[in-house]
């Protein structure tokens, strides 16, 4: 059987690992759309934002290629929080979140360009999680959030990372909270016939 080209349209070395780990090796081409927000959803947001940045990256590729785009946000009262811009900014957000729970929601957008003069196929979906944080000392916060982990990540923290020290536990995909829920992946790409 023929492998598909499969192209992850993120920079992310963490949902990349995720894609190998379950056998897929994927080409990385990021995409530079500007992003539009176009709900007040969280899973909306990210599925939106999903398919922006798959649509972008699938416009040069060729027939049969297959593109997923990505998309992951930390919401605490359905409110986004997103990649801190500041430490300070890292340690608000998790003050919000320490002793009590919060949901990660994860946008894909699998993207499979038409052959033959096909249409191309567009799938988009989204996964959620519930992550139970501890509660955490003034200078259990403090000291977190002036670290280097929380700036890159929704959120302002790394399930994977340090972070897990604070994780009672989660409903839900581990793998959606690093930013890839790879089960439903799978399965999607099966349908597709792309794996």
């Amino acid at each position: 059987m023929e492998k598909k080209r499969i192209i992850l349209a993120s920079g992310s070395p963490r949902r990349k690992e995720l894609l190998l780990q379950i056998g897929i090796v994927p080409e990385i081409i990021v995409s530079h759309v500007e992003e539009k927000i176009t709900s007040d959803e969280p899973s909306g947001v990210v599925m939106s934002l999903a398919e922006q940045k798959a649509v972008d990256v699938a416009e040069d590729m060729p027939e049969g290629a297959v593109v997923l785009g990505s998309d992951t946000v930390v919401a605490a009262d359905g409110k986004i929080l997103g990649k801190p811009k500041s430490h300070e900014e890292a340690y608000e957000m998790i003050k919000r979140l320490a002793g009590r729970s919060h949901q990660v929601y994860t946008g894909v957008c699998i993207v499979k360009k038409g052959t033959a003069g096909e249409k191309d196929t567009v799938v988009s979906f989204y996964d959620e999680t519930d992550v139970n944080v501890s509660t955490m000392t003034e200078a259990e916060i403090r000291e977190y959030a002036d670290s280097e982990e929380p700036m890159d990540k929704a959120g302002s923290y790394a399930v994977q990372g340090f972070f897990a020290r604070y994780i009672e536990g989660l409903k839900g995909s581990y793998a959606n909270v690093m930013g890839l829920p790879v089960h439903l992946v799978y399965q999607k790409l099966k349908e597709l016939g792309a794996v």
